[in-house]
Formats: C-alpha cells, structure tokens, sequence
C-alpha cells in the first residue's frame, strides 16, 4: 500500500486524537506522561538528521565487548539473540518499538553478576517473523527452547512492556524454572480492572492490531516511531541517538512492521490463555517495577492478581521507556532484587 508521508501523518495524528479524547476522561493517570514540551532524542534525531530509513542491509548495533550475537533455531523458528557475561543466566525480554538493544545500558553492570541472555522476539529485528504464532504462550516457548538449547534448566526473568507479557506466559507455564521474575511497566492481558479498562481506550492498541496497520506504517519506521515513543514517555531527550537508530533500523527489517503489530493482534487469545493461567498464581519472588508517570500506581496490585510474593519498585520521573529515562533507577531495582539472597 503505497501512501505519502503527508498523508500517513494525518491519518495517525487523527486517530490519536479521536481516541485520545476518549482516553483523557477514562484514564488521565495513563497520559499525565504525555507532556506537551517533552520530546524524546528520537525527536531531535528527525529534526536534525535526513537519514533514511534503515533496510536489511543495515548492520545491527554491537553489544558490549564480552557480549555476541547468536541465532538458535527453537519452536520452528531461528531467534537472534545477544549472550555474554557469567554466573546464574538472566533472560531479558524486550518490548514494542525498541528490540535486544534497549537493555544495552544495563549490559556491562548485569554481565558482572549474571550470564545475561537478551533476545530479539519473534516477528522483530533478526529474528524470524513467521505467519503465526505471536500469542504470548508461543513466543514464550520460543524463549523457553532457547533456554534448553543453552543448557539452562532455570532462569532468572525480566520483560518490559510486551515483553512482560511473554515473561508472565513464561511463568505460567514453566514456573518451576523460573527463580525470580521482574514485570516492568506494562499491564497483563485479561486481568482486571486494568486490562479492559487500557485496551479499550489507548489508541495505539486499537491501531497496532488492525491487520493492515504493518503495511501502512512500512516505509515510515523513522516517522512512526519518532511519533509514537513521546506518546508514553516522559523524560526528554532519554533516547541516545544511536538507540534511536537502532530500534528503527530494527523495525524496519522487512516483515517486523507486521510482526510486531501481530504482538498486539493476538490480544484476544492471550486473554484466553492468561485467564487460564490465572487459576494457579505464580509463588516465585516478583518484582513489579513501573514509570511514576505510567504504571507505577497500579503495577503491584495488578500483579498481585497472579502471583502471592510480589515486591514493588517504583521509578520517579519516569514514563514508560523506564530503563532509558532512569537507567541508574532501573539498575539499581534489578541488581537489588536479583542479586539479593
């Protein structure tokens, strides 16, 4: 689907208004991070570079130097990953708009204590982006093969944003494998009240789950995403340029638009299955760690719903990009949960 970039914008900016209005009056907490004068690096990056959007030939950001890319095939699909450091391994799963690279500040510090394990998920950046299988039961068990093929018979867990949700899939079915797990600032689907009280009014779901909405924004992976990432933050300038670029070159790989949308089209299911997984709460320690200005005030008690030995971090002056807009926060929280007795 051919459009231009007028037109993209104005088709974007007026579903956002429309469903922002409804948003504000149903839940002013989720948008008081969108203020008018914050605007992320990514921002300034299209103000100030003409680069073009990245393609397949683009090569990936590197890792920290004790770190490399790896690609395992597990589920029927290949999964790229980054691994390096030593001791107990810790699975960190990324979310929308960013991949592996958005846990890179936290690399070095993590490595010291942990073999750290950071993979792309399915239908993103190098990894495969298959027809199907983007319910967040599957994509766990995606992390979960990849896991055995390491030799790991337990871990230790982190998701944000989407990435919480394959890390909850992940606890609800292997949970006996899971030492400690850290959900940081999303929401699980089809627990309640929060969950239908999101999803039915924050535009960007009802859009990121049409089928046609990977195609649309296709071509425009700098436009979109340097539009869409102030949306839920709130600090300014807490994407570096070379993060910015990163995660555009990433979303830009052919199929991950429509990939990652599938993330969100497959809400329904996870519905399904979460209220399934629900029946037997998770007993491992959990630490539900959130943005002042996004999750922060409802995180705990949401995850208290699933599992019995929740903890709470929260991250003041914080939107939802948590390890960006408050990095020593963020890695001070982990390194105290995780390493800790």
């Amino acid at each position: 689907m051919s459009i231009t970039t007028i037109s993209f914008s104005k088709k974007i900016n007026t579903i956002k208004l429309l469903l922002f209005i409804s948003l504000s009056s149903a839940l002013p907490l989720m948008f008081s991070c969108n203020n008018a004068d914050s605007k992320t690096a990514a921002n300034k990056d299209t103000a100030t570079t003409a680069a073009p959007a990245a393609t397949d030939a683009a090569k990936p950001a590197a890792p920290p130097s004790n770190f490399k890319h790896q690609t395992a095939n597990v589920n029927g699909i290949n999964i790229h990953y980054v691994i390096g450091g030593e001791g107990e391994p810790l699975v960190l799963v990324h979310g929308f708009g960013q991949n592996w690279f958005m846990w890179n500040r936290l690399l070095p510090e993590l490595s010291k204590h942990f073999t750290v394990i950071a993979p792309d998920l399915r239908g993103s950046g190098e990894s495969d982006k298959p027809a199907g299988g983007y319910d967040k039961k599957t994509m766990a068990t995606d992390i979960h093969e990849l896991v055995k093929q390491l030799g790991y018979k337990s871990i230790n867990l982190v998701g944000h944003d989407i990435g919480l949700m394959v890390a909850y899939a992940y606890a609800a079915q292997f949970g006996d494998e899971v030492k400690k797990m850290a959900l940081l600032d999303a929401l699980i689907p089809g627990v309640e009240p929060v969950w239908q009280q999101i999803s039915t009014t924050v535009w960007h779901f009802g859009f990121f789950s049409r089928p046609v909405a990977g195609n649309i924004v296709a071509g425009h992976e700098r436009e979109f995403l340097t539009d869409f990432w102030p949306q839920v933050g709130f600090v300014k300038d807490s994407f570096t340029k070379e993060e910015s670029d990163e995660f555009i070159r990433a979303f830009a790989v052919k199929g991950s638009t429509t990939g990652c949308f599938h993330w969100f089209g497959e809400f329904p299911q996870d519905v399904k299955d979460n209220h399934e997984f629900m029946k037997k709460k998770l007993t491992m320690p959990l630490l539900a760690m959130g943005g002042e200005h996004f999750s922060a005030p409802f995180l705990a008690t949401h995850c208290r719903l699933v599992a019995n030995n929740v903890s709470e971090v929260k991250i003041a002056g914080s939107g939802h990009w948590i390890v960006q807009e408050q990095t020593e926060q963020v890695q001070k929280g982990l390194l105290d949960f995780f390493v800790s007795k």
